[in-house]
């Protein structure tokens, strides 16, 4: 009966930390309220003031996708996303304060009803009011806004987690969508195009389970499941990727002076400057959110500080202080040479404690060469040197100097273009067994470094980097 008790706490408890939700199921009829707003929503409505809202027409911003729900069995009749990203466009058009948008996705309805309006003003004039003014001509725009939602791919990630242990068990499900929408800015005074928009938009699917199956006693099972499966809704990320396409469609025009904000020149460098480096940040982000990065600098050095562990003959390993500064030059994309020397303080027993110096040349091999966070590892060759402050040129001891190998690995992760943050560790094989000055076995001595630095890049050809201006906007 206590295991049963336990188990029951352990899956309330569960329950109460990753599945909050579960207990706010809806249970009722909800009135209609107000569409959520997405996550670009607030950015598109923090846009400042145009100076003057240009007319744009749209009359079809459809689904090019030709893609249905799929199903267990196969797929349905039911479309996989909406069908109504028209309307979605011209409200995202509307919000924005930019633009004003023209009814053409209806355009023969509302002809019928202007031939309408049209046939009963000729009556009203000719038997009433002859002084009766004609119906006012439709606006025309000047931009035409083209496009649509290109392609939806399910399951671009799927995953979880799940453990169970006499009959206790639980489980987190996850499955990630991408919606792509294409918007293009067309002149309708000579068909050119004059800017194309290209945003996607991932779609998020999350199922958390926790179940019970145990016997409490005899004849008696107990049988308990809870869950909860959350998804985002398709329509409203349709909407967040049209107002972000809208929202980068209105900056890039100022970039390029087909319209300005009110605040005149000022605020429009300030307002590209801020997209400009959301661009870049967006731009270096692959499919699967992992931040690309391309280095540019040929040459490095490095520092790091850690510990050292040297496993020879003493049967008590402590821990010593290490620190080692190299540098580096890249042969490619992916191979570099590296040169490094070391200080290193080894520890055994309760009686031997000295300083050795090291000095090594590895290759170096970038695993994730586009990547932010790099993982790397090298090999090459050395020579460990005995170091004592009463002997030999600035320490050393010549007479203590022995080869040695290594190999290693670490992770670097690009702080900016010239810095880099890294953590390795490596094990270092020398071909003596008198480092710690006892021999004893066939084994020679051999001693863990594990580090955490910095790396700086730089080239001796002192380029400098290039400043991209806003343009004045066209009249």
């Amino acid at each position: 009966m206590k295991y049963y008790k336990l188990y029951v706490i352990l899956i309330l408890t569960s329950l109460f930390n990753s599945c909050g939700a579960y207990f706010n199921q809806p249970f009722d009829q909800t009135p209609a309220r107000l569409g959520e707003q997405s996550k670009s929503t607030q950015n598109l409505l923090d846009l400042p003031p145009a100076q003057a809202p240009v007319e744009v027409a749209v009359y079809n911003f459809s689904d090019q996708t030709g893609q249905y729900k799929a199903v267990e069995n196969g797929s349905t009749f039911s479309t996989a996303v909406t069908q109504g990203s028209t309307a979605i466009l011209l409200k995202a058009l509307e919000d924005s304060g930019w633009f004003i948008p023209i009814e053409r996705e209806n355009l023969s309805n509302l002809s019928t009803e202007r031939n309408i309006i049209r046939n009963t003003k000729q009556e009203y004039i000719k038997n009433l009011n002859p002084n009766e003014p004609p119906l006012p001509p439709l606006k025309y725009a000047g931009i035409i806004l083209e496009g649509g939602i290109v392609s939806y791919d399910t399951n671009i990630i799927t995953g979880g987690v799940g453990a169970r242990y006499f009959g206790l068990g639980g489980s987190a499900k996850y499955r990630q969508d991408r919606i792509t929408v294409y918007l293009r800015m067309v002149s309708t005074s000579n068909g050119e195009i004059l800017k194309t928009v290209y945003v996607s938009k991932t779609i998020l699917s999350q199922a958390l389970d926790a179940s019970l199956f145990r016997f409490v006693k005899f004849q008696r099972l107990l049988e308990t499941e809870m869950g909860i499966t959350r998804n985002e809704p398709v329509q409203l990320a349709v909407k967040d990727a049209v107002e972000k396409a809208v929202h980068d469609l209105i900056i890039e025009g100022i970039a390029d002076g087909f319209w300005s904000a009110k605040g005149g020149n000022s605020v429009n460098t300030e307002v590209v400057d801020n997209y400009k480096e959301e661009k870049k940040i967006e731009e270096s982000t692959g499919i699967y959110n992992r931040l690309f990065f391309q280095q540019k600098f040929k040459n490095s050095i490095n520092f790091s500080l850690g510990t050292t562990l040297l496993d020879a003959d003493f049967s008590d390993k402590r821990l010593g202080m290490m620190a080692k500064l190299g540098y580096d030059y890249a042969l490619g994309e992916v191979v570099s040479l590296n040169f490094n020397t070391a200080f290193l303080n080894f520890k055994s027993g309760s009686s031997f404690d000295e300083s050795f110096a090291s000095a090594d040349l590895n290759a170096v091999f970038r695993l994730l060469r586009n990547d932010k966070l790099s993982p790397y590892v090298y090999a090459g060759g050395g020579i460990l040197l005995g170091f004592e402050e009463d002997k030999g040129f600035l320490g050393l001891d010549a007479d203590q100097t022995d080869a040695k190998v290594q190999y290693g690995a670490g992770l670097e992760y690009a702080l900016s273009p010239r810095i880099g943050l890294r953590l390795w560790g490596e094990h270092n094989i020398t071909f003596t067994d008198k480092v710690d000055n006892l021999v004893n076995g066939k084994r020679d001595d051999h001693y863990l470094n594990f580090g955490m630095g910095l790396k700086y890049y730089f080239d001796f050809s002192g380029k400098k980097e290039e400043n991209n201006s806003v343009s004045t906007p066209k009249q």
